[in-house]
């Protein structure tokens, strides 16, 4: 049986898990086998939902301790329930709490792991999963052995698929351990998408030339309904607050569309935002990095280039 975790934040299901599932379900039937879910915590969504996406059975591990991430205590409930249910490989989608609690949940099962998949394992002789390797500049090809097989995918790279169907719900006694974690405050950013969960992104680098010029790239954003980050260099100088920060050192986001405003490219950047299905660069400078990684690029001044592009986004809105 394939076992998919159901990320959750604040009883919302994140949008990566859709994939992850999804993912599940085609490798499933590619093994010939069940593909379930397994939810900690309660959700507001309609869990019978995640039917639609491919999972036969949603067990779920329903104490409210659990609403609260901590890395120790889920990796511990997620490796009894794969022992429990006889999971032969556990997926996880590869953003920030799967890294978190993938490894661990490998090691508690004794199970080879794969972070970072990026397609379906190959099973025609062996079990072949390929991963991007060198912040996406290249792949490599890895073999798991073991009984039991963990896997975290990247997100984009497999797509939520959609269809009908609802997923038995079915609640799993397992023991929780109690945390060593305490909660003494709470910080929430207001009217923002998490860059993790955005379809759209809208971001900035030094080429706007200060925060006061920021106005054009939040325009831009609101006519899209996009949300706003930037590059390491823009928040190590307060221009932006640190959470927009996408790269190797900051947040690694997958949207939809990923439009780079006056950001030249460099590796560390790239590293963050190179699972984007569509990237856009703006950049007068013909020879930015950036425009190799693009898929669209504008050669031009981002201060003539975003406000034509926001008001044309306008008129076609009516």
């Amino acid at each position: 049986m394939v076992l998919i975790y159901i990320d959750q934040a604040e009883q919302e299901i994140k949008k990566a898990s859709f994939e992850a599932v999804s993912y599940g379900a085609a490798l499933a039937k590619q093994l010939g086998t069940n593909a379930e879910a397994l939810l900690l915590g309660t959700v507001k969504d309609n869990v019978a939902d995640l039917g639609k996406y491919g999972a036969s059975k949603v067990h779920q591990v329903s104490n409210d301790a659990l609403n609260h991430f901590d890395a120790r205590v889920n990796a511990t409930v997620i490796s009894e329930a794969a022992k429990t249910l006889g999971a032969t490989v556990v997926v996880f989608a590869h953003n920030v709490n799967g890294k978190a609690v993938a490894p661990a949940v490998a090691v508690k099962l004794g199970a080879g792991i794969v972070t970072g998949a990026c397609a379906l394992p190959k099973t025609d002789a062996g079990f072949i999963v390929t991963k991007t390797v060198f912040s996406g500049k290249a792949f490599a090809s890895i073999q798991i052995d073991t009984p039991i097989k963990v896997i975290s995918i990247n997100q984009n790279s497999f797509g939520a698929i959609v269809s009908e169907g609802n997923a038995e719900v079915s609640p799993l006694a397992i023991t929780v351990p109690s945390s060593n974690l305490k909660i003494t405050s709470v910080d929430k950013i207001q009217g923002e998408v998490p860059l993790t969960e955005a379809n759209l992104v809208v971001s900035g680098g030094r080429g706007l030339k200060g925060p006061e010029n920021w106005g054009i790239l939040l325009d831009l954003a609101k006519a899209l309904g996009a949300s706003t980050a930037c590059s390491r260099p823009v928040s190590d100088s307060d221009w932006r607050p640190h959470h927009e920060h996408v790269g190797q050192t900051g947040l690694q986001i997958a949207p939809n569309l990923y439009i780079a405003i006056g950001i030249s490219g460099a590796i560390q950047h790239l590293a963050g935002v190179n699972r984007s299905k569509t990237i856009v660069v703006i950049n007068k400078d013909p020879e930015a990095p950036f425009f190799k990684a693009a898929d669209y690029g504008v050669v031009g001044d981002a201060f003539e280039v975003v406000p034509a592009l926001t008001a044309a986004i306008l008129k076609s809105k009516g």
